[in-house]
């Protein structure tokens, strides 16, 4: 499926964007410009492909740089130009790029951008007007800045684990890079806070994005806590520090289960009720929030007696229409049947030449007056090479066949 725009103008139309970075980060900033209307090149070599191009999942199995089910969901609506970037003139055509550009995004340390000499000075050059964000585990600047790596790592060192977990067991990672997951977002916002600058003073500028700091906003209420009572949250599994009952319970069926949340006394008698006010709901033991917290093991086991003998869905829509904050903890099945996610449009199938068909996210809101734009699946390896350089960058044929025979777009 391809969206169409509720009119020809969008936001960010006519903006261009040189997408020098890689895995997850950096070109997810480049694909959500790209909804709504940016043009985006992605920069790749055939001899250094992007990561994510090597990550599993395969379509069928079959393990190939163009058949990877991670690549396209960071990487849609965007052109691939394919440089190799240790031949001489690489860099050149790399530069022209950057001279085409509004936008150019990296995500490497300073040292290897000072070894390629595609730094924001350099390319500053060649584009005055630019607009560099740099995407990095720690910064460009400071004593860790050359410090490389992914996400996972990040989230180790901005304390997830240590929140993350159960008290009795070692710190636990959350799933995946977890601060891919929102890290693109502050770079967004940045480069839309740049784009509105230059529009009132013509000048560009640099976005020194450190992911670890952006980890690190998501643990404010850890932060306050250490902060107010000089003490750190520490793992708790599924507790909370003020609520009980506050837990994920088993539910009728294979592996399935409804949170539950409990945050004050109305909602605690609500609960009761629902539960057809069992006799041992009103014991002192009970009685209070103190009281649950104190003895909520064997709340957590009476509270599990009830749900395990319905479904997730029967728990949910009982609590929600009696005030209680209860949700069912749904798998990629469910969330691909999901009625409000359906009802938003939110996964749309695009389709691909070496995987069929894939299905995108779009962004978590929505503009009244402008439509996402999915104007083209992911792009094979350099597929669109010849169409950028002659097209969009302007370059002759017969210079494109001179730098192709050279071995430039390798």
């Amino acid at each position: 499926m391809i969206l169409k725009m509720k009119d020809n103008t969008s936001p960010l139309q006519n903006i261009k964007i040189a997408d020098l970075s890689w895995s997850v980060v950096g070109p997810s900033i480049a694909l959500y410009l790209s909804y709504y209307g940016a043009e985006v090149v992605k920069l790749e070599s055939l001899h250094t492909p992007e990561v994510t191009r090597r990550s599993s999942p395969f379509k069928d199995g079959v393990s190939n740089i163009d058949r990877s089910l991670v690549f396209p969901i960071h990487n849609t609506n965007k052109y691939s130009i394919s440089i190799n970037l240790k031949h001489p003139k690489g860099r050149d055509v790399a530069l022209r790029l950057v001279s085409w550009a509004d936008i150019v995004i990296q995500s490497t340390t300073s040292k290897t951008l000072e070894k390629l000499k595609l730094t924001y000075s350099d390319l500053k050059e060649v584009n005055e007007r630019l607009i560099v964000l740099v995407t990095s585990n720690q910064g460009q600047t400071g004593p860790y800045s050359s410090h490389p790596g992914y996400g996972d790592a990040v989230v180790a060192l901005s304390g997830f684990p240590e929140v993350t977990g159960w008290p009795d067991r070692a710190p636990a990672l959350p799933p995946g890079a977890y601060s891919d997951s929102f890290t693109p977002w502050f770079g967004s916002l940045a480069v839309l806070a740049a784009l509105e600058y230059r529009n009132r003073t013509g000048k560009g500028q640099l976005i020194d994005l450190a992911q670890l700091e952006a980890a690190a906003n998501m643990l404010t209420p850890t932060f306050l806590t250490c902060s107010a009572n000089n003490s750190p949250i520490m793992r708790m599994g599924n507790r909370s520090q003020t609520d009980a009952p506050h837990g994920v319970y088993r539910c009728l069926g294979n592996d399935r289960w409804c949170a539950i949340a409990i945050a004050s006394e109305e909602e605690w008698n609500n609960f009761i009720k629902v539960l057809g006010e069992p006799d041992w709901a009103r014991s002192h033991k009970f009685s209070s929030m103190v009281q649950r917290k104190k003895n909520e093991d064997e709340l957590d086991k009476l509270i599990e007696n009830w749900t395990s003998k319905r479904t997730a869905e029967e728990v949910m829509a009982e609590l929600q229409a009696n005030h209680i904050a209860a949700g069912v903890v749904q798998n990629v099945s469910d969330l691909h049947q999901d009625p409000q996610l359906k009802h938003r449009g939110h996964f749309q199938a695009i389709s691909h030449p070496e995987i069929d068909e894939y299905n995108v996210e779009l962004p978590p809101y929505r503009l009244s007056e402008n439509h996402v734009e999915l104007r083209r699946p992911a792009p094979l390896l350099g597929g669109n090479t010849e169409y950028v350089c002659c097209n969009l960058l302007e370059m002759s044929g017969e210079e494109f066949a001179q730098l192709y025979s050279e071995g430039v777009f390798e």
